[in-house]
């Protein structure tokens, strides 16, 4: 006889099939499991949303994943990169609006000129906003000297995704060559907790060739890893990209977007004093994608910030929401989204991740 979801629910402890038999859950069965995390999750990390203010200042890039709207390859984008000014402008807009936070994030580039660039960068964040903004940023792999630099320089979150921590997956859905190696990035990984970061990572769902087993195995690699943060969302295919072509292999949006819910929930349980972001990309399913992903263990926001002229050349899928609004337009959306979620926000915060307090105290 089956095992009741309830029951799995309440184990102190999960195998993968318990996993598989949470993210697999569908009708009444999933309601029931994803209303009892909902009910519960709030007593560990409190009802505050924090915001991540987000600045995509770049999409250039080196890499050419398959799936990616930004790859290097795709010869349709326009490439923009934004200027220093106008980047120290969109952070003393969330300093000035208390976003307690905000997120640099561009293309994957590792030259000496990009590096210089976010090193002065982080400096200058710091500088014009007395230190009280804090600072995660996403710009794909770098060397152990730069992560250092750049914490030095002031930043203290990192997010890396992994994408998928199925080897043969990874190489599905990126080319293999020296510039998509999965050593490299899971090594990166290890050298941002060295170095001292609140270390993210996340995977993409709903990817053609992907199972159920897969998505099990991808939270069982974030628990081994002990990561602080997560960000991830389902796949939603772009025409310009050689994984459109398995666009008729996917599964439906709406089940892409429930099991992403699934996801974080169960990711929730098994993590649960970690921070996880409401992806923007559940948004272009769902307009209350966000929304339902806080109801289910989600305590993070990122706000669009990007100067609105170039929100839509940074298109790493398709129907991405949002493109067309201003940062204030953003900013008083989610305020009452929030409030519909039932969550407040917690303005002038960091919200840095309990998990990694823990981590680096040596109590986890």
């Amino acid at each position: 006889m089956q095992e009741k979801i309830t029951d799995i629910i309440k184990k102190e402890s999960f195998t993968k099939e318990d996993l598989v038999r949470l993210l697999s859950s569908e009708g009444e069965e999933r309601a029931v499991f994803l209303k009892k995390v909902a009910k519960s999750y709030i007593g560990t990390i409190g009802k505050k949303v924090y915001f991540r203010g987000l600045i995509e200042f770049s999409n250039y890039c080196t890499k050419d994943c398959l799936y990616c709207g930004i790859r290097k390859s795709n010869s349709k984008v326009d490439r923009y990169n934004i200027d220093d000014d106008a980047i120290l402008e969109a952070a003393r807009f969330a300093h000035q609006n208390r976003y307690g936070s905000l997120v640099l994030q561009s293309g994957e580039r590792s030259d000496d000129a990009f590096v210089e660039r976010i090193e002065n960068l982080l400096r200058r964040i710091k500088a014009e906003t007395n230190g009280e903004l804090g600072i995660t940023i996403s710009v794909g792999e770098q060397t152990e000297e730069t992560f250092r630099r750049w914490f030095e320089a002031g930043a203290h979150r990192y997010l890396l995704r992994i994408e998928s921590s199925n080897r043969d997956l990874y190489y599905k859905i990126h080319p293999q060559n020296h510039k998509h190696d999965f050593d490299t990035r899971l090594n990166c990984l290890h050298l941002l907790k060295k170095t001292g970061y609140q270390t993210g990572t996340g995977v993409m769902i709903g990817l053609p060739f992907q199972t159920y087993e897969d998505l099990a195995d991808d939270l069982l690699f974030m628990k081994e890893l002990n990561v602080d943060m997560v960000g991830m969302g389902p796949f939603i295919e772009h025409h310009d990209t050689p994984l459109y072509q398995y666009r008729d292999q996917l599964w439906p949006l709406q089940r892409r977007f429930e099991v992403a819910l699934n996801m974080i929930a169960t990711l929730r349980l098994l993590m649960p004093d970690i921070n996880m972001v409401a992806a923007t990309a559940l948004q272009a399913i769902d307009p209350m994608g966000r929304e339902k992903a806080l109801r289910v263990g989600a305590n993070i926001i990122m706000p669009n910030i990007t100067p609105t002229f170039h929100r839509k050349d940074y298109q790493l899928y398709e129907n991405k929401p949002c493109t067309d609004e201003g940062a204030d337009d953003c900013t008083n959306c989610l305020n009452i989204r929030i409030e519909m979620a039932g969550r407040e926000i917690g303005y002038g915060e960091w919200g840095d991740s309990r998990h990694f307090f823990k981590r680096i105290s040596g109590k986890q």
